[in-house]
């Protein structure tokens, strides 16, 4: 029978409906090209060695030929760097000037990679490269809220296919995390706990919904998931912000993520997904309830009007069953 389970962090209901899918293996992906059966190099590709678009750059690891990662403005941002942060309210109305930052991070200069391709280390370094652009952008006061993220594949809503992640500096907190922000204060004037530190020793305690685990950090698909395979990693260690991460743990994470990513690029054919670094607002980070972390989203269902309609999301498999298919997948 469907059961509605609520995730305790975020106060959403999700209708667990598995009879629409009865074994992880339907949600394999068809047949169809994946990441690495592509060239390493592509004319005409602007991420790639001897095409670089240079005014665009920010920075690059190394500094000299031949680059590892590089960091670059995109050339059509969604926000503008120039410009004064101006508010304008009138009556219903409310309007804020569209300045921050939009960067590109070109993560390797093969075209023909992803990070379930990539060393541990060079996941790690992506990681890195978020954090030095981080903390660089944080110290605009115009800029509220750091969202970091990747698009892999169409159904993500990627546009080019070369390796890459961006990041978007925001002059405001968005409402949907400033909701999360509001509960987690909420769990702990009630309880006194950070409630994602609660969610996390009873993931390992029970180690049903866990993916996988390393030193510092630890995956699992949460029991209310939106949607199938949905896997959020978080620091074992309590911390508000991404930026305080340190090198060690960055190190360790990028090891993990690797794994974790590995798994899915094995276990369902490269499924086109999202990841999102959530790290608290920049001016406001609730050190006591906040808690940072790595969420991973397959696009290997597609929302409809119910979703619309109602803002609830149907899994039509149940989070257990998908930990436990993801664990049994080789990912060396």
């Amino acid at each position: 029978m469907p059961e509605l389970r609520q995730n305790i962090a975020t106060k959403e209901w999700v209708i667990i409906a598995t009879e629409r899918a009865t074994r992880p293996e339907e949600l394999v992906q068809p047949l169809r090209p994946t990441t690495e059966d592509r060239p390493e190099w592509e004319e005409g590709c602007p991420f790639c060695p001897g095409n670089e678009e240079l005014d665009l750059e920010v920075m690059r690891i190394p500094e000299r030929d031949p680059w590892q990662l590089r960091v670059v403005r995109n050339k059509y941002p969604a926000l503008e760097l120039e410009g004064e942060r101006t508010r304008t309210f009138e009556g219903v109305h409310r309007q804020i000037s569209g300045v921050g930052y939009h960067e590109v991070l070109v993560e390797s200069p093969l075209h023909n990679t992803c990070p379930a391709l990539e060393s541990a280390i060079e996941v790690s370094l992506m990681l890195e490269a978020f954090k030095i652009r981080g903390r660089e952008i944080a110290q605009d006061q115009r800029i509220e809220q750091i969202i970091y993220f990747k698009n892999h594949g169409d159904r993500a809503g990627t546009s080019l296919v070369h390796p890459h992640t961006q990041l978007i500096g925001l002059p405001i907190v968005p409402y949907s995390i400033r909701a999360r922000a509001e509960e987690a204060r909420r769990y702990f004037d009630d309880t006194g706990r950070c409630v994602l530190c609660h969610m996390l020793s009873d993931e390992l305690k029970g180690d049903q919904r866990v993916v996988a685990k390393s030193k510092f950090f630890a995956a699992f698909i949460p029991y209310a998931a939106l949607s199938p395979f949905h896997i959020w990693i978080l620091p074992r260690r309590h911390e508000s912000n991404y930026l305080n991460a340190t090198a060690h743990e960055l190190a360790d994470l990028g090891g993990l993520m690797r794994r974790v990513l590995r798994k899915l690029y094995v276990g369902l054919r490269d499924p086109d997904h999202n990841y999102v670094i959530r790290s608290a607002p920049l001016h406001d980070l609730g050190p006591e309830y906040l808690h940072w972390y790595v969420t991973i989203v397959p696009r290997v269902t597609r929302s409809a009007g119910f979703e619309l309609g109602s803002g609830m999301f149907i899994n039509v498999a149940r989070p257990e069953t998908s930990a436990a298919f993801l664990r049994e997948v080789d990912e060396d």
